[in-house]
């Protein structure tokens, strides 16, 4: 039989998709141990688990490496690969959205070049380009973007906001919202073709599970 590949995005995320792997009959306790270990095996199911950058899953997938991956939505849409969006695991529950001063509410639409300061430059081209279609400058950043328009470098920032605590704490506030965010399960176009009843055996399983906590 051969291996279904999962990727999974490292931290908070592939510890509760673990635990929903582990509740549909897919035990992980070898994953939560401390290890150097980058693949995971299960040969008893023919599984094979790994983590990877948040970043890198959709290309593990897309590639082939991986059979499935679990990641947030804004990686996918930031990434933008070839691959199969199968379902929404309703965790990790956020949104994208444009924030900054307070003052930029009535000033947005009026600037001539906005500046926007974000980690995700596609998502920001794309929002501002094609939905708003408004000419920005977009300024790509890795660390914490709610700085740019405290200190002049942008007027506004792209980001992903869940409380909007550190929005608030720094003078800023959510000026539009692009899209609600959560977790997703992807599946490689040729896998689905290949391995199909044995994916959408774990997909319906974890469909199943998530139907029933939310009675």
């Amino acid at each position: 039989m051969r291996y279904l590949t999962f990727a999974l995005a490292k931290g908070r995320l592939a510890e509760q998709t673990m635990d929903l792997l582990e509740r549909i009959g897919m035990p992980c306790e070898e994953m939560k141990e401390k290890s150097r270990k980058l693949i995971f095996v299960n040969e008893e199911l023919g599984l094979k688990i790994f983590l990877a950058k948040t970043s890198d899953v959709p290309t593990y997938v897309e590639h082939g490496a991986a059979d499935i991956g679990v990641v947030g939505k804004d990686t996918m849409m930031e990434e933008d690969r070839n691959i199969y969006e199968m379902l929404d695991l309703n965790l990790g529950k956020c949104k994208m959205a444009v924030a900054g001063l307070p003052e930029m509410r009535e000033k947005m639409d009026k600037c001539h070049t906005l500046r926007v300061a974000t980690k995700y430059p596609k998502i920001a081209t794309d929002y501002f380009y094609h939905q708003k279609q408004q000419t920005v400058e977009i300024i790509k950043l890795n660390g914490s973007v709610e700085l740019a328009p405290i200190v002049g470098l942008s007027d506004v920032i792209v980001d992903i906001v869940e409380s909007g605590a550190t929005l608030k704490e720094n003078g800023l506030e959510v000026l539009e919202e692009i899209c609600p965010l959560s977790a997703r399960v992807i599946v490689n176009r040729v896998s689905m073709k290949m391995e199909h009843e044995r994916i959408m055996s774990v997909i319906d399983q974890i469909r199943k599970l998530i139907k029933e906590e939310e009675k």
